[in-house]
Formats: C-alpha cells, sequence, structure tokens
C-alpha cells in the first residue's frame, strides 16, 4: 500500500514556511473561515470532558490520570459538542484536540467547530501533525509558566484544504494505515507483557525461595506468603524506612511552574521497571526547586506511585540525585545497613506488592496509596551475601528476556516514528492518495485500538490539572520514624 504513493504531478509554492510546496489544485484558507468558534454555557448536567494529547477530548472517567473537579460552578463550564475541536492550555505542545464525546470542559479553553461539517475528519489529521503543532508555536502568548495559544493570531494563519472527495480519501487512507500500525503496535506490546511476566516469574522465584533449592523453610508470618527460607528475615518497609514524604499538592505546586529543560519531577508515568524515565517536560525552574527543597531526591531513595497503578516504584541512582519527587509520587528513604538498594528494587517489583497495595488502598473512583499502608509492605530479607548473589541470578536468567523487550520496543519506536511522519506528508500534499485510498478493502469499525499512549506522559505535569480543578489534600509532612 505504502510502495503505491507517488508525489501529485503539479505542486505550487504555499507561502507558507511550515507548509512548503503543497498541490496546485488545494486551497489556502484562513483558520478563521474554517471555524467557528463556540462559547455556549448553562449546561451543567452534561458530563465532564477532559482534554488530553493522546485521546483527545474524552470523559474524565475514561482519562486514567487524576483530576478531581470540584463540583461547582458547572453552568460556568463550555459546551463541547461531538466532532468539536479544542485548545487547551498545552496545545502548543501536542496538537489541537478531537472531541470524541459531548460534555462540558473547563472555560479556559477554545472550543470550535468546522464551518463545514464535512472537514472535521481531515482536520483532525491535520491538527495531530508534527508540522502543524511545531507551526503553533508561533502563536504561543506569555513566557514560560503563562504560555497559551493566542487564537485571535492564530486565526489569520492559513490552512490547506483539499476538495472535500479527496478529504475523505485522505481520512480513510489515514485510518486505515494508523489501523494497521496499531494493530502491529499492539501484538508488539502483547509480546513485551508476556516477556515481562517471564522475567517476573525469574524475580519472584528468586526473591522468595533463595537460590539453594535445599534451604530449610519457616512460616513467614504473612499468611498469603507463606514460608520463606529459614535464615532470612520478614520486615516491613516502615521497618527499614527512616522517613516517608508525599509529593507536592496543587496548592505547592501549580501548573504554571513547570517548564521545559528545568530540574526533572518524578511521577508514577517516569518509573518503569524500577528505573526512572526522564521526561524534559516535566520540570521546574531553579526558583520552584529552591521552594520545594523538602522533595529533593537522594541517592538510593525509593519513589512509589501514589495513585493509579499500585506498586509502581524505582530506585533513585546516581544520575537522578537532586531531581524532585512529583505530585503523584511518594518517596521513601532507607536505612541500607544491611541491605543491598539493588536487591531492595527488584524485591519490590514482585507482583504481590501492588496486590497488596491495591487491596489495602483507599480512593472511591482509582486505587489511591498514602504513606500508613506502605509502611506495611512486607520485604524478604536474606543476608546481604545472598543478596547479591541473588541479584547476579535475576541478571543473568534475564538478560535475553530484556534483549528482547528492547528490541520490541525498538520497533514499536520506529514504527510511531513512521507514522508520524506518513500522517504529515499526507496531510500536507507530499504523496497523492487518491487511487491508494479508493482500492482499499472497507472494514468494519472497531474500537479505539490499545496502542498506549504515543509519549511517556499526557501532559508535561503528569496529570491534566484544569482551571477549576482541584487536587484532594492528603497527608503532605514527612512522618519520620
Amino acid at each position: 500500500m505504502i510502495a503505491d504513493l507517488k508525489p501529485y504531478p503539479t505542486m505550487k509554492h504555499s507561502g507558507v514556511p511550515w507548509l512548503g510546496e503543497v498541490p496546485e489544485h488545494w486551497e489556502l484558507c484562513r483558520t478563521k473561515t474554517l471555524l467557528r468558534e463556540r462559547v455556549q454555557k448553562g449546561f451543567p448536567d452534561e458530563p465532564l470532558l477532559a482534554a488530553t494529547q493522546t485521546k483527545g477530548v474524552v470523559r474524565k472517567e475514561q482519562y486514567e490520570n487524576r483530576t478531581v473537579l470540584a463540583l461547582k460552578d458547572l453552568h460556568l463550564l463550555k459546551l463541547v459538542r461531538y466532532g468539536d475541536f479544542v485548545i487547551s492550555l498545552r496545545s502548543f505542545q501536542g496538537g489541537i484536540e478531537y472531541a470524541h464525546e459531548q460534555g462540558i470542559i473547563s472555560p479556559a479553553y477554545t472550543v470550535f467547530y468546522p464551518a463545514q461539517s464535512d472537514a472535521h475528519g481531515f482536520l483532525a489529521w491535520l491538527f495531530k501533525s508534527k508540522p502543524y503543532v511545531e507551526n503553533l508555536t508561533l502563536y504561543v502568548t506569555g513566557i514560560r509558566q503563562g504560555q497559551n495559544i493566542d487564537y485571535e493570531k492564530l486565526s489569520r494563519s492559513e490552512l490547506p484544504l483539499p476538495p472535500l472527495p479527496e478529504q475523505s480519501a485522505i481520512v480513510r487512507f489515514l485510518d486505515h494505515a494508523d489501523r494497521r500500525i496499531r494493530r502491529y503496535i499492539h501484538a508488539k506490546q502483547k509480546l513485551i507483557k508476556l516477556l515481562e511476566e517471564q522475567k517476573q516469574a525469574i524475580i519472584h522465584r528468586a526473591v522468595t525461595r533463595g537460590l539453594n533449592c535445599n534451604v530449610r523453610f519457616k512460616p513467614s508470618g504473612v499468611e498469603w506468603l507463606g514460608d520463606v527460607p529459614v535464615h532470612w528475615e520478614v520486615r516491613t518497609l516502615g521497618q527499614i524506612a527512616t522517613s516517608f514524604r508525599t509529593g507536592p499538592f496543587g496548592s505547592i505546586l501549580h501548573q504554571s511552574d513547570y517548564v521545559e529543560g528545568g530540574t526533572p519531577l518524578i511521577n508514577p508515568t517516569h518509573m518503569n521497571r524500577g528505573r526512572i524515565v526522564e521526561d524534559s517536560r516535566c520540570s521546574v525552574p531553579p526558583t520552584t526547586v529552591g521552594r520545594l527543597s523538602n522533595y529533593l531526591l537522594e541517592k538510593h531513595d525509593l519513589v512509589f506511585s501514589r495513585r493509579g497503578e499500585l506498586g509502581r516504584c524505582a530506585l533513585v541512582r546516581d544520575r537522578e540525585a537532586g531531581w524532585l519527587c512529583g505530585t503523584g509520587s511518594i518517596r521513601v528513604r532507607v536505612s541500607y545497613a544491611d541491605i543491598e538498594p539493588e536487591y531492595l528494587i527488584e524485591a519490590l517489583q514482585v507482583r504481590w506488592v501492588g496486590e497488596y497495595l491495591s487491596l489495602f488502598s483507599v480512593g472511591a473512583t482509582m486505587d489511591s496509596l498514602n504513606t500508613g499502608i506502605l509502611k506495611g509492605v512486607p520485604i524478604l530479607l536474606p543476608p546481604i551475601n545472598e543478596q547479591g548473589q541473588i541479584l547476579q541470578q535475576i541478571a543473568h536468567e534475564g538478560r535475553n528476556i530484556l534483549l528482547a523487550i528492547f528490541n520490541a520496543e525498538r520497533e514499536i519506536s520506529l514504527l510511531r516514528e513512521y507514522r508520524t511522519r506518513l500522517i504529515a506528508d499526507v496531510v500536507t500534499g507530499k504523496f497523492d492518495v487518491r487511487q491508494v485510498a479508493a482500492n482499499l478493502p472497507v472494514e468494519p469499525p472497531e474500537p479505539e485500538a490499545p496502542d498506549r499512549a504515543e509519549g511517556l506522559d499526557e501532559s508535561p505535569a503528569g496529570e491534566e490539572i484544569e482551571v477549576g480543578e482541584v487536587i484532594d489534600t492528603e497527608e503532605a509532612a514527612e512522618v519520620s520514624e
């Protein structure tokens, strides 16, 4: 299918830097002639919506990250209809969002709809294409913490507009190509999940039974853990920790504090298999670091997800020392007198840790964790020399599994890069897809493909925080043993 794509026979200069040349028969229209702003309020009974960078505008209950809206003044929120577009507070980073649901959303957002109803499919692809998103930086107003898109300026910008039949061909082609790519990505993600389960079994066996198959066992004292080697200790995280601290809340850390390239904050989406993955978007400037000095991370601290996927955690290593515990995390400082830090993080990767935390977690709509629950997590501790031997065995048995996971993740990354480039080339007229689209088979509609988020996170803050939203006021003070 892709091999059959050819350039258009005749092109013209668009006069728009981010577009370059476009097909000669395409129009160039100002944004304000293609879109109409919707400012309708007074619909308090409509469902609450969230504008996300990877899922578009969806109902809040479908959105994974935690957002809590103060249930008052709902009549002041803006109405969004299915097929509308929304400029959110971070659209200049991820594009303009397409509404998949009808509902109400923050009054700080700009809502608009296509003047030609048949154009919404083409515009949805265009508004999330890489060239268009990069072009949005020209229309950003404010400095650093207060950046937003100036819609008055944006409305005067020019957009490419193919004839309606050609728009339909482009949408059909991109929908088909995107569906195939997502299916392949999903297959790779299923493979990764199976590999991770295999690695999980290796770790579980090593950190609960040890390496000596002839060792005697004793009751662990924890009913669901069963027996453990007789010479191992069973402690709780609270017994080996010196302090716990919950990350800063909304009254301490605001969306306006975030910048790109500052000191990183660690939220749940930055924790991956016991390691911390940096996201330059989720960081704060030196002035904010000074104000949040109580949340600084030290080498060998542990950070835990306090909501969502409980049990997700990571060890702070040399590179991350001096970074900050984020809003969605809990920092645990441990006494390592007889504990190998790398062993401890491996021991915390076993599935029953997450199951334990979920069992005792709090939260009406999604799991939520506090320090009291975290203190009770059982930790199985062999002598420190045996901890080192177990680490070596886990590394030896898991080497090939990690390599296979790495290769699968790399393939997913390359596919996503290819999809990004393909979308950009098609919506800007670099390839003619009309003939190919006409020959595509008719496929029944399917639910959104289970391809996970396109990036690490939906937002620089690790969560969508909208005007009018509040975060719960769980304990924020440090608790010391």
